[in-house]
């Protein structure tokens, strides 16, 4: 594996940051996580875009042009010969000292990682999960803006380990006001119809806490686009099936309380009975999961 660090591709036993870098001691920095399929890199410019965006949300100059790094990316895929995969684009503070000023920081340190993926296993995206809803609440945007894909994930890590506590893969973050922000890595829609019997594809608003993410864009692209009207998800409790979304993972289907295997099954099979009534659904079902695994990213 070759990764890149500081403009240079070296091995992976050679990939080495300082200790006294910011990004380690104190996760002072922003990431990106891409697909890759068939060699492609999925929307690279919306994710250089989003990565330059958080980087002036705390103060960070990156050392390079967007054009400079997505080259750069492309070619840390390309020196890895891989076709599928998962990359990892960084900018941390830099080297400094042990105090938090950045300025200590002469200069931010740059690792682009490209490796493979592991997604969940096939029986979720066909049958569903299981998923808790945590105690965890995801962080106010006045205490730290969601709108930041920061290095510092303690708040997600956190609710994480209530997953693995709860055996559970899935978890959904509720805000400070109890409404639903999240998941612990992922964004959430809701597929639903409202009272007048139309479909609607429904995700939380930024503003709840929920991450801008790039997948969750072209879901709801893909969405409007067939019809299906995007709207936006105030209350978990009027949900019934959910479907995570995230850069690694594409889409898989959920419930959104812990429920039994068989309750489970039961919930998923009312779904997909509904997404069985028009053509059209069917064809968006169809290419919101297929398009993880068919569309370059």
């Amino acid at each position: 594996m070759k990764i890149y660090l500081d403009g240079q591709l070296v091995p992976r036993d050679e990939a080495k940051v300082s200790v006294f870098d910011h990004g380690f001691l104190y996760g002072d920095g922003v990431f990106e996580g891409i697909r890759v399929y068939n060699g492609r890199i999925f929307r690279l410019d919306a994710h250089l875009e989003r990565l330059w965006r958080c980087a002036k949300a705390i103060m960070l100059e990156p050392p390079m042009s967007k054009a400079e790094f997505g080259r750069a990316i492309e070619e840390t895929v390309i020196a890895n010969a891989m076709p599928n995969g998962y990359v990892r684009a960084i900018f941390s503070r830099g080297p400094g000292d042990l105090g938090l000023d950045p300025r200590k920081c002469s200069k931010p340190t740059t690792v682009v990682i490209a490796d493979t993926i592991k997604l969940y296993p096939p029986a979720v995206y066909e049958h569903g999960m299981e998923c808790v809803t945590v105690s965890t609440r995801r962080s106010r945007p006045d205490v730290l803006s969601p709108a930041i894909k920061s290095l510092n994930y303690l708040n997600h890590i956190l609710a994480k380990i209530e997953c693995n506590r709860a055996g559970v893969p899935e978890c959904i973050m509720l805000n400070d006001r109890g409404l639903v922000a999240e998941c612990s890595a992922d964004n959430v829609f809701i597929y639903a119809r409202d009272y007048s019997g139309r479909a609607e594809l429904r995700t939380p608003p930024i503003t709840a806490g929920s991450l801008e993410g790039i997948t969750r864009d072209a879901v709801m692209q893909i969405a409007a686009e067939l019809g299906i009207q995007p709207s936006m998800l105030r209350s978990w409790r009027a949900a019934q099936n959910g479907m995570p979304s995230r850069a690694l993972a594409g889409l898989a289907a959920t419930n959104g309380q812990v429920a039994s295997p068989a309750d489970l099954a039961s919930e998923n099979a009312k779904l997909r009975r509904e997404l069985e009534r028009t053509r059209m659904e069917r064809d968006v079902l169809k290419k919101a999961i297929g398009i993880f695994a068919e569309v370059p990213r």
